[in-house]
């Protein structure tokens, strides 16, 4: 820890990140590329072929030549989900049904010791780059990036993507889905957009933009556009549907128009991520299957994952942790809320497979298959325990102090699943589905956190699907393999920025040979502290907490003395599923492989640890107590408007209203889980806060709204003081407050009551700011969005007081 830090040798400003890497290593790099011609991206226009004369007659025509694929270069189709753990499918050996991947892998080949980075924005930063993620600048999720290099969430030009390579070699790029990866202060309308999918490379995009998303009302952006879904959940809509339809529609209008061209389709779902969102029917099919509980289904799926062999033969199953119960001490009642959120859960991921199995199956039907290579990894990292003990119908509002009362979570039991609840499993479930091994997702230092199943399919250029490949690998390690199954030569510049060399390895000759050696046999890992050293067949890591402890004790998750973190030491290439500490055995090796992480943290910009996230920039310039909106406005995220949770404010709306009225939303902040919405319904001004997605308040106007130009006035003055506190409330400024909310029609005050928690609308993570209408989910159960005002909304101004 006390290795000296290399300072920062380039501008920030260009964003040349060879500091990261250490002096020696950039002098390495630089002294190479010095003795040898560079590769460029994008490749530079031969000179004029033709011929120029002073007639017609004797002038040649030639156009310039348009980058070309290598001869044979596959098709790439890359498929991520979202926390899964390593035994959730079947095709793993986990109970929620995964027939199409399981196809998939019966003419491919599958991985059991193939790693991520145990959390959402990293791993996909690694995954499209082939580097790790610290240098990319994906120390941690984009949303609490901090001021340092590795952190800040902001793409390194030095790390191009997998799509930008691709693209300058004669390949049509798009992505479709999630999408982690910008700075939330520039998912604004005006930009800038280069850190967006379209200008990291791809070409196409249609998407969301944040970590989760829900399945049955998305904000969706079409390249870097915001549309509305093409549905209503009423009709049967649902986002995991949308992307798969959207991915045959777009290599269909490739096909037409770029056949000649090799194209490379990144579909990374918002599923299986909570919000838990899953139609009835799939529900229904697994009514009863996860009665017996958590910890005999460790049991039940380590038989399956032996006999299948998909894991050694001397692997063991590793116990519950101290932290979580066990099923056999829950109560009756706590049995039959966690059965049934396993339950939906198991549906969840099993629709989806349903769905990627489209995909497959239009790709086959077109006749693409045979030079189409197919990368599917099960899971951006391990199983989610995020929903807590107890699981949530709240997901994110749970992280900013929600109520999750076991009680409440039972009187709508039957409703886990669909549009009104942001749900979540108990954590119990995640363990059990990261079976054999300890922890789950954020524990950067244990495989439970880290290891998810890949399978690979790529016609005649794969072999032996019966044999489990045992080579350790990374999510770096996918950028490699695709640059060498499409014959493409790693560039040394893209775009004028010098790139920093892979760190993945190629997995191509895995494909034919299961018994080729592993050449990844050095990683990293670390997230949020949490933090390990593989090399050679050992691991070193250390776990400051457990996961969810990241809202419910955030001085554990970010507090300092890491010199006393207590390492563990395993022998993987013997203990598969670490299962015997060997610390105290052999603190020699341990001693070597602590030094090991330390060398490799500094190579890669890794300290310093946890850094607390604050002052990120915003587009809302601080100190600044006076906005004003005009018509049109809408779809601003909560990085771009003023916090006005729990802090006295006064809005202001001009408003044109037609002869007869106008009913509809006035302004909207927010969505069903969480929000406040200013709208007229019957004539009446409607004030109402939506606490957490639990608490609905609102204030009616008495008087209706008159024709012509009319000032309606909201004023919230709240009391701090009582305001209850969270981890992240705190961080996003929106604790919820209680106090009084009143209504003015020009100066005439017209309604008045008491809101108990104005607040914590960052629980509507995706959700926006919007003008005369209310996007994605609506706020207030008392209207179906957009609802859009039916006169004008001028102008809107919000003064904060």
């Amino acid at each position: 820890m006390n290795t000296p830090i290399p300072e920062p040798t380039r501008s920030r400003r260009k964003r040349q990140r060879l500091s990261l890497f250490g002096a020696a290593a950039a002098l390495a790099l630089l002294a190479g590329a010095a003795c040898a011609q560079d590769t460029v991206l994008p490749k530079p226009d031969k000179p004029f072929a033709g011929k120029i004369a002073r007639t017609r007659e004797d002038s040649v025509q030639a156009w310039p030549e348009q980058p070309k694929a290598p001869k044979g270069a596959p098709n790439v189709i890359l498929i991520l989900l979202d926390d899964v753990g390593f035994g959730a499918s079947s095709t793993f050996g986990g109970p929620a049904a995964t027939p199409n991947l399981q196809a998939l892998a019966s003419h491919g080949v599958r991985y059991n010791d193939f790693n991520t980075t145990a959390i959402s924005s990293p791993t996909r930063a690694a995954l499209l780059t082939g580097r790790n993620h610290h240098q990319v600048g994906f120390g941690n999720l984009t949303d609490v990036s901090t001021g340092f290099p590795a952190y800040d969430g902001v793409w390194s030009p030095n790390t191009a993507s997998v799509a930008e390579i691709l693209k300058d070699n004669g390949y049509s790029t798009a992505a479709i889905g999630k999408w982690h990866n910008t700075p939330n202060w520039e998912i604004t309308p005006a930009g800038p957009f280069n850190h967006w999918p379209t200008g990291l490379g791809f070409e196409y995009f249609y998407g969301f933009m944040f970590g989760e998303s829900s399945e049955w009302e998305p904000q969706l952006y079409r390249n870097t556009s915001p549309v509305d879904a093409p549905a209503k959940p009423k009709d049967g809509y649902h986002l995991t549907t949308d992307l798969v339809n959207e991915s045959i529609k777009w290599i269909h209008q490739h096909e037409a128009v770029a056949s000649d061209k090799p194209f490379f389709l990144y579909l990374a779902t918002g599923a299986t991520h909570a919000p838990v969102h899953v139609p009835q029917d799939w529900i229904d099919k697994y009514k009863g299957k996860f009665d017996q509980g958590w910890d005999k289904l460790r049991e039940e799926t380590f038989a399956r994952q032996k006999a299948a062999g998909i894991i050694p033969a001397n692997a063991e199953l590793t116990p519950r942790p101290k932290e979580l119960p066990a099923w056999d001490s829950l109560t009756p009642d706590q049995k039959k809320l966690y059965a049934h959120q396993m339950e939906v859960y198991a549906a969840y991921l099993s629709q989806t497979d349903a769905e990627i199995g489209r995909l497959l199956k239009s790709v086959n039907d077109d006749g693409l298959a045979d030079n189409t290579l197919i990368i599917y990894v099960v899971g951006d990292n391990g199983a989610s325990a995020e929903g807590g003990l107890a699981g949530s119908d709240s997901n994110f509002g749970l992280m900013l102090g929600a109520n999750n009362d076991q009680n409440e979570q039972l009187a709508h039991y039957s409703d886990l699943g669909s549009p009104l609840y942001d749900n979540h499993y108990a954590s119990g479930w995640s363990w059990a589905t990261t079976t054999p091994f300890q922890w789950m997702k954020q524990v950067a230092s244990h495989f439970g956190g880290t290891r998810n199943g890949l399978v690979v399919s790529w016609a005649n250029h794969t072999a032996h699907p019966e044999i489990v490949r045992c080579q350790f690998g990374h999510v770096n390690d996918i950028a490699p393999t695709i640059y060498e199954a499409a014959g493409i030569t790693f560039p040394d510049t893209v775009n004028g920025a010098r790139q920093l060399p892979l760190e993945g390895k190629s997995l191509v000759q895995t494909f034919t040979d299961p018994k080729a050696p592993e050449t990844h046999t050095e990683q990293y890992f670390e997230i949020f502290g949490n933090r390990a050293i593989y090399k050679d067949g050992w691991v070193a890591g250390t776990r400051r907490y457990a996961p969810w402890e990241l809202f419910t004790n955030p001085a554990k998750v970010f507090g300092g003395d890491f010199e006393n973190d207590k390492w563990e030491l395993y022998h993987v290439s013997e203990d598969y599923s670490e299962a015997h500490d060997l610390a105290d055995k052999d603190p020699a090796k341990l001693a070597e492989l602590k030094a090991e992480f330390d060398k490799e943290a500094v190579r890669n910009g890794v300290y310093p640890l946890v850094p607390l996230p604050q002052g990120a920039p915003t587009t809302v310039p601080k100190g600044k107590t006076h906005y004003t909106y005009l018509s049109g406005v809408e779809r601003l995220t909560q990085a771009n408007v003023p916090v006005l949770g729990g802090r006295s404010h006064t809005i202001t709306a001009e408003l044109t209203v037609p002869k007869g009225g106008a009913d509809g939303v006035i302004l909207a902040d927010g969505g069903r889980y969480g929000g406040f919405s200013i709208y007229v319904k019957d004539g009446h001004v409607v004030y109402e806060e939506n606490a957490l997605g639990q608490l609905h308040e609102k204030v009616v106007s008495s008087d209706t709204l008159p024709e012509g130009q009319v000032s309606v006035r909201t004023v919230f003055t709240a009391a701090p003081a009582e305001a209850p506190k969270s981890f992240l409330a705190r961080l996003t400024g929106g604790a919820p407050a209680p106090g009084t909310a009143e209504i003015y029609i020009g100066d005439r005050k017209v309604g008045e009551g008491r809101f108990q928690a104005f607040g914590g609308f960052a629980s509507s993570i995706t959700e926006t700011f919007d003008l005369g209408k209310d996007t994605g989910s609506a706020v207030s159960h008392d209207y179906d969005g957009p609802n859009p005002f039916k006169g004008t909304v001028d102008k809107v101004n919000i003064d904060l007081n």
